[in-house]
């Protein structure tokens, strides 16, 4: 498709919409949403390396007198800071009687097991052994080869973003029933966003998706699409926004053109292992990454205690609907009826 023009960033960040669509009347987008276009991205994404890399979670999750501990594929791990403040980590259990470390508090950069106070640093101790993690600034991320098994690499691919210094962050989780390449199928699929999403999306066009072909070049491999976000009523912010896939389990959307060029949004999807009934699991961590030029951003940064719980409810609303999205998705495809 040929791009529209771009939005254009005016004195004011806000529109009012002067003739707005009903939702029952705006044009449809099934047909341009073809199964093979989303699946071939998807596709495409999946054989891209990780290096073995998973997301853990936040970072300000990781606190001084408590560790971040969480499941990735039905492995516990656990991270803390050491005495210097650098970012360890290892397996959750404790290799005394396995006790679960992420009940344990954390002294002086000791990890201290509650149940006998077997104490780790975070070195190789006792039959402890430490895993590869990393600290991005915004998430944790932990490195399983045994559960990857891809090539290793040194660190994560994170994702090109804007100045932490001069950016408003905030991190969401929420779980699934359903399998990572679930929840990235859903990112994939951009037209469904005014449709699905009416309280958030209007005027919703994808200007630019990939043809559907197996080797399509990397540097097309994105869905460009121009959309205004929602704020109430006739009030919208008209952006456009790429969308990409780095990674295995990870979709990027940037704003590239309006309000808050150069902000992202990204969407990790973690495995974490059967539930009781033996369905798969997966967790989502969404980092959001806003800037802006704007004389009165750095105001907004100041307020971020006050604005990341807004953030995180916007992104829980959306994420409500799309979860439900992936996991009928997977629902269908373990049936073997998933349409395409």
């Amino acid at each position: 498709m040929s791009p529209n023009p771009r939005p254009r960033r005016g004195r004011y960040p806000l529109r009012l919409r002067r003739r707005p669509v009903p939702w029952q009347r705006q044009r449809p987008t099934w047909r341009e949403a073809r199964p093979a276009v989303i699946a071939g991205a998807l596709e495409r994404a999946r054989a891209r390396p990780s290096g073995n890399w998973y997301v853990l979670g936040a970072s300000t999750d990781v606190r001084p007198t408590r560790p971040l501990s969480g499941t990735v594929a039905g492995i516990e791990v656990v991270v803390w800071r050491d005495a210097h403040g650098r970012l360890v980590g290892g397996p959750g259990a404790c290799p005394h009687l396995g006790a679960p470390l992420a009940d344990s508090p954390v002294r002086c950069g000791t990890l201290v097991c509650h149940w006998h106070g077997l104490a780790l640093d975070g070195a190789s101790f006792a039959g402890w052994e430490p895993l590869p993690v990393h600290d991005d600034g915004v998430l944790v991320w932990v490195r399983l080869d045994a559960v990857g098994q891809e090539p290793p690499s040194p660190a994560p691919a994170v994702p090109a973003r804007p100045p932490r210094k001069t950016a408003l962050t905030s991190v969401w989780r929420g779980v699934g029933v359903c399998e990572p390449e679930d929840v990235v199928a859903n990112r994939l699929d951009p037209w469904h966003g005014a449709w699905f999403h009416p309280y958030s999306f209007v005027d919703l066009t994808v200007v630019e998706a990939p043809d559907g072909t197996p080797d399509a070049d990397e540097d097309d491999d994105r869905f460009l699409v121009d959309v205004s976000f929602r704020l109430t009523g006739r009030l919208v912010v008209p952006v456009r926004a790429e969308f990409t896939a780095p990674e295995p389990r990870t979709v990027v959307m940037r704003i590239t053109d309006g309000e808050g060029t150069g902000s992202v949004v990204e969407s990790h999807a973690t495995p974490l292992g059967p539930d009781e009934s033996g369905r798969p699991r997966t967790a989502v961590v969404e980092a959001v990454l806003a800037t802006s030029d704007r004389p009165g951003f750095p105001v907004a940064r100041r307020l971020a205690p006050a604005l990341r719980p807004l953030m995180r409810a916007a992104a829980g609303r959306l994420w409500r609907d799309d979860l439900a999205y992936a996991e009928r998705r997977s629902h269908l495809r373990h049936q073997g009826r998933f349409p395409g």
